[in-house]
């Protein structure tokens, strides 16, 4: 049995092939996967209503891909594969549009339990382990509470594509989520093991020579930690015609024009701004580096000469992991979302009020960022001497 998702319009989404009698799948590049959730006709499911045309039904679709950042793409690519491969497994038949309660049903039943010790005829066990042959799922452990969201949202979100009803959105099954998520109920893990203040950081940056490697990488942590806490899709995206440089000979200052964040759309991101240390360390690479166009951050060659191509997210990720155990903390101490964590940990251990530490770190929730600030004042609080 076949799957094919077609792509139609945006040349950088391709074909998906799903194969479910072989247990595996293929997949090139990207799939085109607006495209895939979008082109069957509206008028199919909406009785009475023509559907659109071809050019309306691209042009729609067009629309979808270029307003959708490219981190959530990339997980509907991801979640459209697993779902549909669950599918097959689980009922030997492809995806509906609309599905059926029963099936959304089944599929949140069948994640919400741990199968280690399920009994050998057990469907949900049958389904998982098809999906385990196929590299989809990497154990018999009841995943987690976030994974299973995520993939709901996206099923939702396919259906939202067709304008369609989601089956999720039905009481028994909101409500059957609902005690799902109440009962793998457990501590969020923080994204970084720790958060990497101002020492820690400190440390980490000695680590880094007069090398051109080692210059690129100061600037990459100071930039990353200085500028708010910069997540690393956002480091890695950064161009040289993203840093303002003009007002760097006279006042220190560099500009950094952020074209989106995970929390701010595209064009609406307000203006970041980097000085003293972390300005140098950041105008030094670029001069250095003789980045005057294309990608900012870049990896090196083992003679220690700058590629033309820009550093991926993973680039950002390892070489925060080298730099930090090359410090001497343990393997595992922090992840780039430390440098995010550090900064506004930092920022509340300095004093400075948290709406300024949010209009550089750009959180978009007082709640969230008031999270670390709160771990700080917390131990300042004089009800924790009551006792003496």
């Amino acid at each position: 049995m076949s799957l094919d998702f077609g792509a139609k319009s945006d040349e950088k989404w391709r074909h998906v092939s799903l194969s479910t009698s072989h247990g595996s799948y293929q997949k090139d590049d990207q799939a085109h996967l607006v495209g895939h959730a979008m082109t069957a006709p509206l008028a199919a499911y909406i009785p009475g209503q023509t559907g659109l045309s071809d050019a309306d039904q691209d042009a729609l679709t067009d629309l979808y891909i270029r307003g959708t950042p490219a981190n959530t793409l990339r997980a509907y690519e991801r979640d459209l594969i697993y779902l549909t491969a669950w599918k097959a497994a689980a009922f030997a038949a492809p995806l509906n549009w609309p599905e059926g309660e029963a099936v959304a049903l089944r599929f949140i039943i069948d994640h919400s339990r741990d199968l280690t010790e399920a009994d050998p005829q057990d469907p949900a066990l049958t389904a998982a382990d098809a999906l385990i042959t196929q590299g989809l799922r990497k154990s018999h452990a009841c995943p987690a509470p976030s994974t299973l969201d995520r993939r709901i949202a996206s099923w939702r979100a396919f259906h939202r594509m067709k304008n369609l009803a989601s089956p999720f959105d039905a009481p028994l099954v909101r409500q059957a989520r609902a005690k799902a998520r109440r009962a793998a109920a457990k501590p969020k893990a923080p994204k970084s093991a720790n958060p990497i203040t101002r020492e820690v950081l400190e440390a980490v940056l000695a680590t880094c020579d007069h090398s051109l490697r080692g210059l690129r990488d100061r600037a990459i942590l100071m930039l990353g930690w200085a500028s708010g806490g910069r997540r690393r899709s956002e480091i890695a995206g950064l161009m040289r015609q993203d840093i303002d440089l003009k007002d760097y000979a006279k006042d220190g200052i560099i500009w950094i024009n952020l074209v989106e964040t995970k929390t701010t759309q595209s064009g609406k991101t307000p203006k970041l701004v980097l000085k003293g240390r972390a300005a140098q360390a950041l105008a030094f690479w670029v001069e250095m580096g003789d980045i005057n166009d294309g990608p900012l951050f870049r990896p090196i060659t083992r003679n220690d000469d700058p590629l033309e191509r820009a550093l991926s997210p993973d680039g950002i990720y390892q070489i925060v992991q080298k730099r930090v155990t090359q410090a001497g903390f343990p393997k595992g101490f922090a992840t780039p979302h430390g440098l995010r964590s550090g900064f506004l940990t930092q920022a509340a251990l300095d004093g400075a009020p948290i709406q300024a530490a949010m209009r550089l770190s750009l959180h978009r929730s007082l709640a969230q960022a008031q999270q670390y600030y709160d771990d700080v004042e917390i131990t300042e609080n004089p009800a924790t001497d009551l006792l003496g």
